[in-house]
């Protein structure tokens, strides 16, 4: 899609780390792509109590985060958000349908820069990421030492839902 279907820059940033394959079967499908944001793994209530947000890397805490909070009985949506802007040129009634306004519940995860994620979380929402870099470890262990955890999401999508 990137190199196909594109009229301006595109940058293909590619990943070393040994990620889990998504099952294509339980999650969406990846058509949402053209898109910028699609919902990958929705709730079992119409309404989400929670919206959890990620690219790339950080999809699989999302989803792992998801199913923690869903065995707590939190309604949780996953959306995978491979680009902001192509989602940001989408019809307003396609934003509200994976980002609706009603649900301030949002928690971002983002392995690069927390910057510029506040306009998908909103005044209530929280980021989970890093703002430096340089570290150099395994991924498991970068992840677990600066907070990029399930069970962090976990705790934040929890604080933001009371």
């Amino acid at each position: 899609m990137a190199v196909t279907n594109n009229t301006g820059p595109t940058v293909l940033a590619l990943s070393r780390q040994s990620l889990p394959t998504l099952d294509r079967a339980t999650h969406g499908a990846a058509a949402g792509l053209a898109q910028g944001a699609y919902i990958l793994k929705d709730a079992d209530k119409e309404v989400p109590d929670v919206i959890l947000l990620a690219t790339g890397s950080e999809v699989h805490i999302a989803l792992t985060a998801a199913t923690a909070l869903t065995d707590k009985g939190i309604g949780v949506r996953v959306v995978s958000m491979p680009s902001w802007e192509l989602f940001e040129s989408q019809p307003e009634s396609y934003q509200q349908r994976v980002l609706p306004a009603a649900v301030t519940a949002r928690v971002a995860i983002e392995a690069g820069v927390t910057l510029g994620w506040s306009r998908f979380i909103g005044d209530r929402g929280t980021v989970i990421g890093l703002d430096h870099f340089g570290a150099s470890a395994p991924m498991k262990e970068l992840y677990t030492r600066f907070g990029l955890t399930a069970e962090r999401v976990v705790e934040a999508a929890m604080a933001l839902t009371r």
